[in-house]
């Protein structure tokens, strides 16, 4: 099975910024717990991370024609408002798991409305790094 990742801006600051909503651990350690989740799954999972919209939404597209069977993404802060991604999202008929590293309903008030969210099959939010893995298990389960 193909699996795309996405992430969006300032994933890659993982370590770096607010260690104490997001964790201590770094982008790399994230690459690595994936790339281990693909090896014990026998998927193939590809991460794609931007701080640009654009970027997201040409690789959404791409997925559309590459043989992607399910994708995993965390919009960031594009969550709350693009709707470009949003529209982009849609656009696609497999899987889509949307992640939040934190738990998005105790954080400010726009952090609570997601745009991405109802074109998604489901959201994982409030469990760390290790809800990336929840959500390519529910890939993986909607694949079955």
């Amino acid at each position: 099975m193909k699996i795309l990742v996405i992430n969006g801006p300032n994933i890659n600051f993982l370590g770096i910024r607010e260690k104490s909503v997001y964790g201590k651990e770094d982008y790399d350690y994230l690459l690595n717990l994936i790339a281990e989740k693909g090896k014990e799954t026998g998927c193939s999972i590809e991460v794609f991370q931007s701080n640009h919209e654009g970027a997201i939404i040409d690789r959404l597209q791409d997925a559309y024609f590459d043989g992607t069977e399910g994708i995993v993404i965390n919009p960031g802060a594009y969550t709350h408002y693009s709707y470009a991604i949003r529209d982009a999202l849609a656009s696609i008929t497999v899987p889509k798991i949307e992640v939040h590293i934190s738990d998005i309903t105790k954080r400010e008030e726009f952090r609570r409305v997601s745009v991405t969210a109802p074109v998604c099959d489901g959201q994982i939010y409030g469990q760390g790094l290790n809800g990336y893995l929840l959500a390519i298990d529910k890939i993986l389960q909607k694949n079955s």
